[in-house]
C-alpha cells in the first residue's frame, strides 16, 4: 500500500505542534518587501512582520508558490514513494492552485490529486490535518481526498479587521467592498464564502465583535451533533485571540470542543489583512 503525503501552503497557518509527527509537506508563498523576498512563515517570523508592516513606508505584496517549487517537491515525494494529497488556498485569493495544476501536469504516471480549499488560514489547515490524520493511519489517497472534501464542508472562518485599506490594496477585497468609506470605528466583520471574502455586518466594538463572531459560529454548530474544532487566528494581537477562544470553548463546553488552538496569521495572509486582524476558524462534526 502507497504511503500519502498532503502537500499544503503556508496560508494555513499550521502551528509546529500540529506539523509534528503528521505526514505534511508546506510550500511557503512569498512576500516581496521592496528588494527582498521572504519565504512565508520560513525567512520573516509574524511577530517581526507586524512590527515591521506598522512602521513600514513601502508595502509588501504577495506571490504564491511557482509550478518549478511545486515540481521541484513532488519529484522528491513521489521518488520517496508517495501518494500526493495537495490543498491549497482558495483558488478565488490566489494562483497557488495553478501552479500545483501545473506541476502535476509534469507527472502524468504519478498518484497526485489536488483539492481547491475555497478557503485559507486553520480553516485551511483543519482540512490539512483531517487528511493528515488519515494518512497517519493507513488511509489510501481517495480516502484522504474523500475526508478533505467532507471538511471543505464542515469548515470557515468570520474574522474582523481593524481596516478594509489593506484587502483593498491587494485587490482580494470582494464583497466587503461593500464596507469602504464607512465610519472609521465600526469594525468590518467578514468571512470566507465560496471562496471569497464576503461582507457580514459592521461591529462598533471589538467586544461586541467577539460576541457577534461567536453568535454566527454557534448557527455553524447547531447544525451538526458531532464535536467542534476552533481556532482563534490573529495578526499580533495575542491577548484578543486567548479572550475569543476563552470566550468560545466557555460558550460551546469543554465536551463539544474537541480541539482548541491559537494561530499567527502568517506574512502574506497579514499583507491583506492588516495588523490587528482576528478570527475563529472552525470545523464541525469531524
Amino acid at each position: 500500500m502507497s504511503k500519502v503525503m498532503v502537500v499544503t501552503d503556508s496560508t494555513a497557518n499550521l502551528t509546529p505542534a500540529l506539523l509534528d509527527g503528521n505526514p505534511i509537506l508546506v510550500m511557503p508563498l512569498q512576500l516581496i518587501w521592496g528588494h527582498r523576498i521572504y519565504r512565508d512563515g520560513i525567512d520573516i517570523s509574524p511577530k517581526d512582520f507586524y512590527v515591521d508592516l506598522e512602521k513600514a513606508t513601502i508595502m509588501p505584496t504577495t506571490s504564491q508558490t511557482t509550478p518549478e517549487e511545486f515540481k521541484r517537491a513532488y519529484a522528491e515525494l513521489i521518488e520517496k514513494g508517495y501518494d500526493i494529497l495537495s490543498i491549497h488556498i482558495s483558488s478565488k485569493l490566489s494562483g497557488t492552485l495553478d501552479s500545483a495544476i501545473q506541476a502535476k501536469r509534469a507527472f502524468p504516471n504519478a498518484r497526485i490529486e489536488l483539492v481547491d480549499s475555497l478557503s485559507t488560514s486553520m480553516a485551511m489547515g483543519f482540512q490539512v490535518m483531517a487528511a493528515a490524520r488519515l494518512a497517519a493511519n493507513g488511509g489510501t489517497l481517495q480516502e484522504c481526498q474523500a475526508v478533505a472534501e467532507k471538511a471543505k464542508e464542515q469548515t470557515g472562518v468570520y474574522f474582523a479587521v481593524n481596516t478594509l485599506e489593506y484587502l483593498r490594496r491587494g485587490g482580494r477585497i470582494g464583497g466587503a467592498a461593500a464596507f469602504l468609506g464607512t465610519a472609521l470605528k465600526l469594525k468590518p466583520l467578514l468571512e470566507l464564502r465560496d471562496g471569497q471574502i464576503e461582507a457580514v455586518e459592521r461591529v462598533r466594538t471589538l467586544s461586541k465583535t467577539l460576541d457577534r463572531l461567536l453568535d454566527l459560529v454557534e448557527a455553524k454548530v447547531a447544525q451538526s451533533e458531532g464535536p467542534v474544532r476552533l481556532c482563534a487566528i490573529h495578526g499580533n494581537s495575542l491577548d484578543e485571540a486567548n479572550q475569543l477562544l476563552d470566550k468560545a470553548v466557555n460558550r460551546f463546553g469543554s465536551t463539544l470542543v474537541a480541539e482548541s488552538l491559537i494561530a499567527d496569521i502568517s506574512p502574506v495572509i497579514g499583507t491583506h489583512a492588516g495588523p490587528g486582524a482576528l478570527g475563529l476558524a472552525w470545523m464541525i462534526g469531524m
